[in-house]
């Protein structure tokens, strides 16, 4: 009976001990995880001495590092590199310790001399630099890794964990030359060295440091065409387009099977609007002759660059009749259907807006919507486009019959919030104020923030604007400039917006009219005078409806034309600080973040 109450009573303190344990893991744990260091060293000390795991001597001699105790922490390491010589772990947490207490000479040598006496074999370099990345030698783990290629004979063992390492280091010029060395193996790796190189690199210099890498390895590696591809890629980033479709079109000349390489490049280029390189690299492809696959694709996809170069406004109008006339031979080759559509649209936008052909725009837009099949959206946005026809034919009321039917046709489609601005916008262009504001007021709440955003402005635009008989006056002369401006006549607009203050001095709209001649300057392709417009109206309104929008639109500019990339970071961050209710903020963030170079919140 006794013996039995005493195994009860052993039973007991185990339990409790064991609980004890537990407790003092988790506060232990807690400790550490809250940076009180002091006490965590307290406990784990206590645990590591009972149980000899190494999980808890870093945990420990990690506590006993971040409150500076560097002579506790090198007496416990170099007891346990005394009792396990064998283990490189604690060789390696010696040298940190050195190297945290500022002695980094004898810190390398440990770490040098850890490396020497690894075995020989890629699990043992694999166990080693895993050590020294644990403690945060990284230099060391990527020494390790390449000391390990070198003994064992394999330029590509630990391609990955290189890269991982590099790309945490930031190290670019490393990553550059790990990514090329593992390309030649893994090619499918080439999305994620465009995607990590894009991310990181600042500069041009960053990737001028890739074109110089790229250029010896093509010249080692000519035959491996994944280097042109990121050599092309490289251009494109750095916005030199021309320099990417001659690499382009010698390589494809040189192997014959580049020509979809050729074609999805030269959309790259539209995308990006260089639209005058994106001309020559179909006009490449087309000279393959007919009965080349990317002939037919290649013609649409030209005629349809000419027409964006159309629309900025640098072709001259005997450019924009034959263009007009291509148009048509594709209409006329292919016939009237869903195929050809994009065809009338942009045939009738030439007639209506730089032909000054109304009948024939009008007649081409009718001809499209008898096409049997086409989407909602499509025919509602042929139908707002016929629309506006009637707007410049000097038949409003038909337009807004028009645009009427599509608002209420297609309710629940986005193309129908665009249709009620319309109306908005042409009852403001007519004077009627206070229709087109209820109108605005109504799209405020829109799903599209773009639209939400043009209806809040058109609203403010009115209601700030009808203080007195003064401004109303002078709004009505606006209202005829932007109507000008919708017909597409940039001069008139102009003048009439010059002439605004001068018949009626001291009227409200002087912000206003410094934001609609930014816009025709930036459609003429004028971007310093649109600079000064909007840098007047930036520092003289603060309080402008317009502020947030001539802050966007200026730091654009900066972005994307006048080749100012500081200033434009200096504006979107202006942006997100100063207006963080503005609709442009979340763009403004996500262009921030891409010159910025990451994917980290601001």
């Amino acid at each position: 009976m006794n013996r039995f109450l005493f195994l009860i009573l052993i039973c007991c303190l185990v339990v409790k001990l064991k609980a004890q344990e537990q407790v003092d893991e988790a506060l232990a744990y807690q400790y550490y995880q809250q940076a009180d260091y002091e006490k965590a060293a307290l406990l784990l000390e206590k645990i590591f001495n009972k149980t000899r795991n190494d999980s808890y001597f870093e945990l420990y001699y990690t506590s006993l590092l971040k409150i500076k105790k560097y002579d506790e922490a090198e007496t416990l390491v170099k007891k346990l590199m005394r009792q396990f010589p064998q283990k490189l772990n604690y060789q390696i947490a010696l040298g940190r310790v050195y190297q945290e207490n500022g002695k980094t000479a004898e810190a390398n040598k440990i770490y040098t001399a850890a490396i020497q006496s690894a075995p020989k074999n890629e699990f043992q370099f694999r166990e080693l630099a895993n050590s020294f990345y644990r403690f945060e030698a990284y230099d060391m783990a990527a020494n390790a890794f390449l000391q390990g290629r070198k003994i064992l004979g394999d330029e590509q063992l630990f391609t990955f964990e290189l890269l991982s390492i590099y790309r945490f280091r930031k190290d670019k010029p490393a990553l550059i030359n790990e990514y090329l060395n593992a390309l030649s193996v893994h090619p499918q790796l080439m999305s994620q060295a465009q995607s990590v190189l894009a991310n990181l690199f600042d500069t041009n210099n960053d990737y001028q440091l890739l074109q110089f890498a790229l250029l010896k390895k093509i010249q080692k590696e000519p035959q491996n065409e994944l280097f042109t591809e990121l050599l092309i890629w490289q251009y494109i980033q750095q916005q030199e387009y021309e320099m990417a479709l001659r690499q382009l079109i010698a390589q494809d000349r040189r192997t014959k099977t580049t020509a979809n390489l050729v074609f999805n490049t030269a959309n790259t280029f539209v995308a990006n609007k260089a639209f005058a390189t994106a001309v020559k690299a179909y006009e490449y492809l087309l000279a393959k002759g007919p009965t080349h696959e990317l002939y037919l694709p290649a013609k649409i996809q030209l005629i349809n660059t000419k027409y964006e170069l159309a629309m900025q406004g640098k072709i001259d109008q005997i450019a924009i009749k034959a263009l007009a006339d291509e148009f048509s031979q594709v209409i006329a080759e292919y016939g009237i259907s869903g195929q050809t559509v994009f065809a009338l649209k942009k045939l009738s936008y030439l007639q209506a807006y730089y032909l000054n052909n109304l009948p024939e725009a009008e007649k081409t837009l009718e001809q499209a919507l008898k096409i049997t099949g086409l989407p909602a959206t499509e025919i509602g946005q042929l139908k707002i486009d016929l629309g506006d026809i009637y707007v410049l034919n000097k038949q409003p009321w038909e337009a807004v019959l028009i645009y009427e039917q599509v608002a209420k046709q297609y309710e629940n489609l986005s193309i129908a919030s665009d249709a009620r601005f319309r109306s908005a916008r042409l009852s403001f262009y007519q004077g009627n104020f206070k229709f087109a504001k209820s109108q605005a007021d109504v799209l405020k709440a829109s799903t599209s923030q773009l639209m939400a955003n043009d209806a809040i402005n058109l609203s403010l635009l009115i209601s700030d604007n009808l203080q007195t008989k003064n401004d109303s006056l002078a709004l009505m002369m606006y209202a005829d400039a932007e109507m000008l401006q919708f017909v597409n006549n940039p001069i008139g607009a102009l003048k009439k917006l010059d002439s605004i203050s001068i018949t009626f001095p001291n009227n409200s709209l002087a912000d206003d009219i410094l934001m609609a001649k930014a816009k025709i300057f930036i459609k003429e392709n004028d971007f310093v005078k649109a600079e000064e417009n909007l840098k007047q109206l930036i520092v003289t309104y603060t309080n402008s409806i317009w502020i947030d929008d001539a802050i966007f639109i200026l730091a654009g500019l900066y972005e994307h034309k006048l080749n100012n990339t500081v200033e434009a970071r200096k504006l979107y961050q202006q942006l997100i600080t100063d207006f963080p209710g503005s609709m442009l903020t979340t763009e403004a963030r996500k262009r921030y973040r891409n010159i910025r170079g990451d994917n980290t919140g601001t």
